[in-house]
This record gives C-alpha cells, sequence and structure tokens, in this order.
C-alpha cells in the first residue's frame, strides 16, 4: 500500500491530509542517513550471510533510501572479530552477528546467542520481548556503547562434525573443537581444548587436522560448508546453541540521533529478519540432511544419555563459575532461569507433548 492510500483509509480528512503534506516536504529535504555494516559472516554464505544481506537492504528499502546502508561482509572491511570494536569505536554504525563472540569482554553476552542447556527459539524470542530480556540486553549494551536487536536465528543446532564416534564423555578428552561461547567453557571442562574460529577458517582447520571437530549450525549451513569432506559423524542435538539468537548491534550514540521513525523502520526490520530467518533455516535444514545422509554417506549419530549428562553437569559448573564475574550477569542468568523454567515447562506440554505424538502416529523418524 503506498503512503497516500494509507493516510486515505486511516481516515484522515482533508485537514489531516493537508498535516501530512506539510510534514512531508521538510522529509523529502533531509539528507541522507548513513549506516555502514559490518558483518561476521561470508558474503553470499547460504542462511547466515544472506540473511545479513537481506537484513541490509531492507533497512534501506523500509526507509525508502532515507538510510543509506553500506553493508560489509567479514574481511572486507574489517575482521570478522572486528566488526563489534569497529561499532563501538563509531567506525561503523552496526554488526549483525552473533553476540556470544564478545563473552571475552563480557560474560553476559553469551546470553543473548545461546548458552549451554538454554533457550529455543520460541523461548528466547519471548524472553527478550516479553520476560525482561531486552531490557538486560540494553543495559549490558549500553556499557560498551551499544543498541543491540534480535536479528535472526538458526535454531536448534547440530551437536557436531567428529572424525572419530563419542560414546562416552571419555571420548572428548584431549579433542580439539572449534566451539565458541559457553559451550566451548563446557567442552574444556570435559577435557576438549575449545578453538574459537571464524566460519570462513573452519573448513581448512578441519581438513588439516588443526581441529579434530566442529560445531556450526545445522544441516543447511554445514552442506555448504563442506564439512562432510573431513568429517564422517554428525552428532545430534547441540546442548549448546539450541536457539541461537543473531542480532544487529548498532553504535548507541548513532542510534540516538535518529528520529522515531527511523529507529522503528529498523527495529521492523530486525523483526521481521528474526522470522524469516528461522523460517528459512528450519526449511532448508530438513532438505539438506537428507542431502548430507544420501548423497554423501554422512552417519547420523546421537550423543548418548551418559554423554548428555556430563555436559549437564559441566554446564552447571560453568554457570557457577560465570556469574560470579558481576552483579549484571547474575540478573542475566537469573532471569533466563526463570524464563527456561516457565517456557519449558509450557514447550514440554505444547510443541514437544505434540510433535512427539504427531510423529508416533504418521510414523516420522529420524
Amino acid at each position: 500500500m503506498d503512503r497516500r492510500s494509507f493516510i486515505k483509509k486511516a481516515g484522515l480528512g482533508a485537514g489531516g491530509a493537508a498535516v501530512a503534506s506539510t510534514l512531508a516536504a521538510p522529509a523529502i529535504a533531509q539528507s541522507t542517513t548513513d549506516m555502514v555494516i559490518v558483518s561476521t559472516w561470508s558474503r553470499d554464505f547460504p542462511g547466515l550471510g544472506t540473511s545479513a544481506q537481506r537484513l541490509s537492504a531492507r533497512i534501506g528499502e523500509l526507509s525508502e533510501g532515507r538510510i543509506a546502508v553500506q553493508y560489509f561482509a567479514a574481511g572486507e572491511r574489517v575482521g570478522a572479530f572486528d566488526s563489534f570494536d569497529e561499532v563501538a569505536s563509531g567506525n561503523a554504525q552496526a554488526y549483525i552477528g552473533a553476540d556470544y563472540y564478545w563473552k571475552g569482554k563480557h560474560p553476559a553476552w553469551a546470553y543473548f546467542t545461546a548458552v549451554p542447556f538454554g533457550l529455543t527459539y520460541a523461548e528466547i524470542d519471548a524472553w527478550i520481548k516479553f520476560g525482561g530480556g531486552q531490557e538486560l540486553w540494553d543495559e549490558l549494551a549500553g556499557e560498551f556503547g551499544l543498541k543491540n536487536l534480535a536479528a535472526g536465528n538458526t535454531g536448534v543446532q547440530m551437536g557436531g562434525w567428529f572424525n572419530k564416534e563419542i560414546e562416552t564423555a571419555d571420548d572428548l578428552k584431549g579433542l580439539k573443537m572449534r566451539i565458541p561461547g559457553l559451550g566451548g567453557d563446557v567442552m574444556a571442562k570435559l577435557g576438549a581444548s575449545p578453538v574459537s574460529l571464524p566460519g570462513g577458517q573452519i573448513y581448512e582447520n578441519l581438513v588439516s587436522g588443526a581441529v579434530d571437530a566442529t560445531e556450526w549450525v545445522g544441516p543447511w549451513n554445514d552442506y555448504f560448508m563442506k564439512f562432510y569432506e573431513a568429517a564422517k559423524y554428525y552428532y545430534y542435538p547441540g546442548m549448546h546453541e539450541p536457539g541461537s539468537q543473531l542480532a544487529l548491534g548498532m553504535n548507541a550514540s548513532w542510534w540516538g540521533t535518529l528520529s522515531k521513525t527511523d529507529q522503528q523502520i529498523i527495529t521492523a526490520a530486525c523483526m521481521e529478519e528474526n522470522a524469516v530467518s528461522m523460517a528459512e533455516t528450519n526449511q532448508n535444514n530438513g532438505i539438506y540432511l537428507n542431502k548430507l545422509i544420501d548423497e554423501h554417506g554422512v552417519e547420523l549419530r546421537k550423543f548418548s544419555e551418559e554423554v548428555y549428562d556430563a555436559f549437564g553437569e559441566a554446564s552447571e559448573e560453568v554457570f557457577d563459575e560465570t556469574i560470579q564475574h558481576s552483579d549484571l550477569t547474575a540478573r542475566v542468568h537469573e532471569s533466563f532461569v526463570q524464563a527456561r523454567s516457565d517456557l519449558g515447562r509450557w514447550m514440554l506440554l505444547a510443541d514437544t507433548g505434540y510433535t512427539e505424538q504427531r510423529n508416533r502416529v504418521l510414523g516420522i523418524t529420524i
């Protein structure tokens, strides 16, 4: 619907139309607002990369070009892990990435992407929007001169790619695994050596043997990374990222200069992409899981209950240490735990209860 039709349908009379016309003139005369966005993802990479590019383009479209967006993928302007400092310093206006990459700056950042035994997409979306999560995120981001919004999600991730079968927790000892965030800390508790690598460097390290295992996202993204060429066993489910929230992190001073309308435009674009990316990922994960198994002989493996119990014990140790960092971290954790309890109980009755029975009746199996 164009703007003029909207005004008519909204019930504005001649006086209202005159006011709209009066207000429109200065807006047309306004110069554009530059918005440089840097990303932690490679250009055109299916899923993460294309989602970031789509969000960047959408902001320009919704603002009718008033917000002039320049998008730079990882390595085109700064390295993937340099995007935080690029935006916090004001050299760029925004980044698109996963905030658990910044847990070295403050451990509370991890909660706003994913933590072990954390929240699924539906749960983290509810927590951020209605459970106090956004307010805590604002407080954390404000300490670094940032304003952050949810801008994508990849859902429940796979446990990872391994060159050997993982039958007990002892099989993890000595393993060099690419795994960021608090999930990496859990693996360290179990004797593995976590390695943090940007996406573009994982394949070469896995092929060369510099790492023995890696997690990434799920079948769709992993297929295009060609991990099946370097590892045979594909484990599920991932305890480390049950609903990985992606973010648009903006320089807070720049955000403060925007009009309320432009702030709402960016917020709307983020909310749209948050939903679209999850739908797209779910649809493609089913398709590409079949391709990995049928075309490349990937062997699907489920972590045993023994291994998962070890993950759980180690995660509680990690949480106990993490909340000692600061009052803010402790408050974020407390809010997260409450949301996990409230939402988890409902999801057990609703989503989980229904899908288990539906799949049983229909004979849908792994």
